[in-house]
């Protein structure tokens, strides 16, 4: 077993254990390994241990990634999840290639990603950044903001409103961060309140899962505990 397998085993054992301390079901948080500067031959062991869905920061980068594994591994579906900052000159390729998109934050780009979309293909699931800890060094729209994308979001028939995403500050306090995760919780269940099928909060990174997973969230994003630094 190689140690990316470890490794992964390891970070589903710690989903199962932090959902269980919060009397919450494992089945309902889902794991993006993300595999952002890391190698085919890293992807291929995680493949191997039984992971399925990866996120990507870089477009190209993904869409290389993507590409390949769909020529050589046709026996295997893999879900790509882009979760990185969108320019609106690379939207095409994000609507073309990836099945999700985590950092919506625009109208612009969500009416590029909708034209963009390949009318052959599944409507594109996509998820509303949220600038939770209101960073100007951050993407993502304020809380204000949530509802009126939502409804945009809502009338693109080749988009697929499925919930939300942060990035929070770097914090150190398990009970600061809990605080700021809980705050996406509620945003969460009012948009819930608002809009059918929004079943995704993506919270949650290697530094701050188990905090994530306490707070509600439904999807986490882990790449340096399984891959561990990034190959550049």
């Amino acid at each position: 077993m190689s140690i990316i397998e470890q490794n992964l085993q390891y970070v589903l054992y710690q989903i199962r254990l932090a959902a269980h301390d919060c009397g919450r079901d494992p089945q309902q948080i889902n794991l993006v390994a993300v595999s952002k500067s890391q190698t085919i031959e890293a992807i291929e062991s995680a493949i191997a241990a039984g992971q399925r869905a990866f996120g990507e920061n870089y477009v190209k980068e993904g869409v290389k990634k993507i590409v390949w594994f769909r020529e050589r591994l046709q026996s295997v579906t893999l879900i790509w999840h882009f979760i990185g900052p969108l320019q609106s000159n690379k939207s095409a390729l994000v609507a073309e290639h990836f099945d999700w998109c985590h950092t919506l934050d625009r109208p612009k780009i969500a009416r590029k990603l909708n034209n963009q979309r390949p009318a052959g293909r599944l409507p594109l699931n996509v998820l509303i950044q949220i600038n939770i800890s209101c960073e100007l060094t951050k993407t993502g729209i304020a809380f204000d903001q949530m509802l009126t994308l939502a409804s945009l979001i809502s009338r693109c028939p080749r988009l697929k409103l499925r919930g939300l995403m942060a990035i929070p500050a770097l914090e150190e306090d398990f009970q600061r961060k809990l605080a700021v995760f809980k705050h996406m919780f509620e945003l969460y269940k009012t948009l819930q309140r608002f809009h059918y099928g929004i079943d995704t909060l993506s919270l949650g990174m290697t530094n701050c899962m188990l905090p994530a997973i306490t707070a509600g969230s439904t999807l986490v994003r882990i790449g340096t505990a399984i891959f561990g630094g990034r190959v550049t």
